[in-house]
């Protein structure tokens, strides 16, 4: 393909996704997808009352509302990651009848719900926006979307321009109901596709060019060094305006039969580069919502079963060992 006819299909394709015209001309004078709009962005609304460490919820399903805020509290957590979807704490067709319940339960053992983990990536879909002015009515200011995955019929840059349509509506109806939506960085692929993210380099051109202060990434620095062992830190570094919350967990590598594959670990025994993160985030200021996830094995907990045959004091150990170690971690690095 010839480069006018491969971009007239590539300006087509903006068109009907509803890309800006001056996005559009951008790319008409020869700059791409990847390198369009200004590094001066400075988002307007970064958190400024520093790291609140919340629970992802996901491992507490076992508990009801009460149960979980109490439990919460007591092992010192300051509030909850609240699992908001399919099979989550609260269900999203319910979201009207039970977010209130468990903001009040959390508010009655002295904690927040600071975010909520959602399935959310697509603006029109009416739950969407139930979804969201529910939790802002409630004073919940961040919210997790669900995943995105290149399809393989496409090229890269085809791919980035609808995800960037996605991506816009979204950021236009959060600034509506005045919440921040974040994009976790995962690693690996789904269902074979490879996640939208993963790379880092490809959501900061999308949220660079959306350039709004209402949608921005939830940083994972376990699935950034998965994906980036020794060029992680490159990646955060051009991500860091962006980066509204965090995800913290630890992992190693472990071979299964002939295939090697990363493996969650309990906080501090893995390889994570905690003191070099820790550096970075001191040196670009960034104080926002932890969220600690427990994805190692937990008899089911960690898998969000709402039913677990483990000892619940083992559990709850854990649990606590981990935010423990968080706490010590971000202390020795003067953060807290």
């Amino acid at each position: 393909m010839n480069f006018s006819r491969r971009n007239f299909i590539l300006k087509t394709s903006m068109a009907a996704a509803g890309i800006p015209v001056a996005a559009r001309l951008n790319l008409q004078a020869g700059n791409s997808v990847f390198n369009r709009a200004s590094e001066s962005l400075i988002p307007e609304i970064r958190d400024q009352e520093g790291f609140k460490f919340s629970i992802f919820s996901k491992t507490l399903q076992w508990l009801n509302y009460s149960e979980m805020a109490k439990f919460v509290a007591e092992l010192g957590f300051d509030g909850i990651d609240l699992t908001v979807r399919a099979d989550g704490h609260v269900l999203p067709e319910r979201v009207e009848e039970d977010l209130p319940k468990a903001v009040e339960a959390a508010k009655m053992a002295g904690i927040n719900i600071y975010s909520i983990v959602t399935f959310i990536n697509n603006a029109d879909d009416p739950i969407t926006e139930k979804i969201l002015k529910t939790a802002s009515s409630l004073g919940i200011s961040h919210y997790r979307m669900d995943w995105l995955c290149y399809n393989e019929d496409k090229t890269i840059e085809e791919n980035l321009i609808s995800i960037e349509s996605l991506m816009r509506k979204l950021a236009m109806l959060n600034e509506k109901y005045k919440i921040r939506g974040e994009y976790q960085n995962h690693s690996g692929r789904f269902k074979p596709e490879p996640y939208f993210g993963s790379s880092i380099w490809d959501l900061h051109a999308v949220l660079k060019n959306i350039n709004s202060p209402w949608l921005g990434s939830q940083y994972d620095i376990m699935h950034a060094m998965v994906e980036g062992a020794y060029s992680w830190d490159v990646g955060f570094k051009i991500l860091n305006l962006f980066v509204y919350s965090l995800a913290i967990k630890d992992f190693i590598w472990k071979k299964n039969r002939d295939k090697w594959a990363p493996e969650v670990v309990p906080l501090g025994e893995g390889m994570v580069n905690f003191s070099r993160y820790f550096d970075l985030l001191k040196q670009y200021q960034i104080k926002c919502p932890v969220s600690i996830h427990y994805e190692y094995s937990l008899g089911g907990a960690e898998l969000g079963k709402h039913e677990i045959p483990l000892n619940k004091n083992e559990v709850i150990e854990a649990i606590g060992k981990d935010l423990a170690t968080v706490k010590r971690m971000f202390k020795e690095a003067n953060l807290i």
